[in-house]
């Protein structure tokens, strides 16, 4: 029997960060405005504007703040209504809340992606919307930006858990106004915590720079025309959510290791769920067509359980190794819905509330190997023949 890997390790720093992270104490060089030439954070946002094909790059504390920041340089007037879907993480909601805005939650479908119907009636009168690609699941963009533009209402795409991922060969965080990325330590990239956000319009890029904490002239020091910048000298607010040259040392030396993390990431991904097509208690939602997805995690959707026979399975799972999160059942679950009470008049979503109840969560590093993918696809079917088993066994 394979001995499952801890999954919930996060991928170790390189050495050439930690031989980086040397060198800046050594230097004391830390804020990224310090130096006249160009800082770790500096040379981490031309590169990784690079690596997807963007324009202008802004790297700053987390993606909740490259959220926030991407609403502040729209220009969303206080109590504006920006649409997200109610499938994603908390920290969602609240950096429209800190915007000043009001959520409004769409419904989402089974396969964890938006329901287009639900959204395009809830468009007319939405200022902004917030694409949350929830656990690298990509809803159908093709759609969703059609429905946008010919209502004129600017896209966010929150990309915390696609980067690598394209849609019809487009790199996802590209296709909307503004993308917004994460490096917190479960993700692609591992920081411990960190965001960045990625735009081809300079004036958005500009307003965000000088929001996100480039106070006086330290504007100079970013690649983006500098009338776009003039424009805005002391017209908005500092919230200083920059990025540390700490941060960007560590994030660096690991963008090369992305195309090897993705594939790996895939083949995990594909091979597990490969497997659990077998078992008629567990379902993986296929991908839309144009979705070249790169996953860290697996979702799959249980079929045929009562709640009791849920918490039996997620029990089970664990007993032998693999830690399941179902979202709707997990206590306190930071992704359901019916848990951010912070939002007002938070609505009823039957539709995602009844996906969520049966959707299962895991951990699935890229850095597993086919055998350790086996005794994870091993447990979880295992887990559900047991639990199911007995109710036919008995016919309870």
């Amino acid at each position: 029997m394979t001995l499952i890997p801890d999954m919930h390790e996060a991928e170790p720093i390189p050495a050439a960060a930690r031989a980086e992270i040397e060198r800046l104490m050594l230097s004391g060089d830390l804020f990224r405005y310090t130096s006249e030439a160009a800082s770790p954070v500096a040379l981490l946002e031309q590169e990784f504007a690079d690596l997807l094909g963007a324009r202008y790059a802004l790297a700053v504390s987390s993606c909740s703040a490259a959220l926030f920041l991407s609403m502040k340089a729209l220009g969303l007037p206080r109590d504006a209504r920006v649409m997200i879907p109610a499938f994603t993480f908390a920290a969602v909601p609240s950096s429209v809340l800190h915007a000043e805005c009001r959520p409004v939650l769409c419904e989402v479908g089974e396969d964890y992606r938006i329901d287009l119907d639900d959204f395009a009636a809830k468009l007319p009168g939405v200022d902004a919307v917030l694409i949350s690609h929830m656990r690298g699941h990509t809803s159908d963009m093709d759609r969703i930006m059609a429905l946008c533009d010919a209502a004129g209402v600017p896209v966010i795409e929150d990309a915390a858990h696609s980067l690598g991922t394209t849609w019809g060969g487009r790199t996802i965080g590209t296709i909307g106004r503004i993308g917004c990325f994460s490096f917190q330590s479960y993700k692609l990239v591992n920081a411990g915590e960190g965001g960045l956000l990625v735009t081809d319009d300079a004036d958005l890029m500009a307003r965000a720079v000088i929001m996100s904490g480039a106070y006086e002239h330290n504007w100079k020091k970013h690649p983006v025309l500098h009338e776009a910048f003039a424009r805005w000298q002391n017209r908005l607010p500092l919230y200083n959510t920059r990025l540390s040259n700490l941060s960007a040392a560590v994030i660096r030396p690991q963008l090369p290791l992305i195309p090897e993390r993705v594939a790996r990431g895939r083949r995990n991904h594909d091979h597990v769920a490969a497997r659990l097509a077998a078992s008629p208690w567990l379902r993986v939602p296929e991908k839309l067509g144009p979705e070249q997805r790169a996953p860290d995690s697996l979702q799959f959707n249980l079929v045929g359980m009562s709640d009791e026979e849920v918490t039996a399975f997620a029990a089970a799972s664990e007993a032998s190794g693999v830690k399941v999160q179902v979202f709707g059942m997990s206590r306190d679950n930071a992704r359901a819905f019916w848990n951010w009470t912070f939002i007002p008049d938070l609505p009823e979503l039957p539709q995602t509330r009844a996906m969520l109840m049966r959707a299962c969560d895991t951990r699935l590093p890229a850095r597993l190997s086919l055998q350790d993918c086996d005794a994870v696809a091993d447990v979880l079917i295992a887990a559900a023949d047991l639990v199911m088993g007995q109710v036919r066994a008995y016919g309870t």
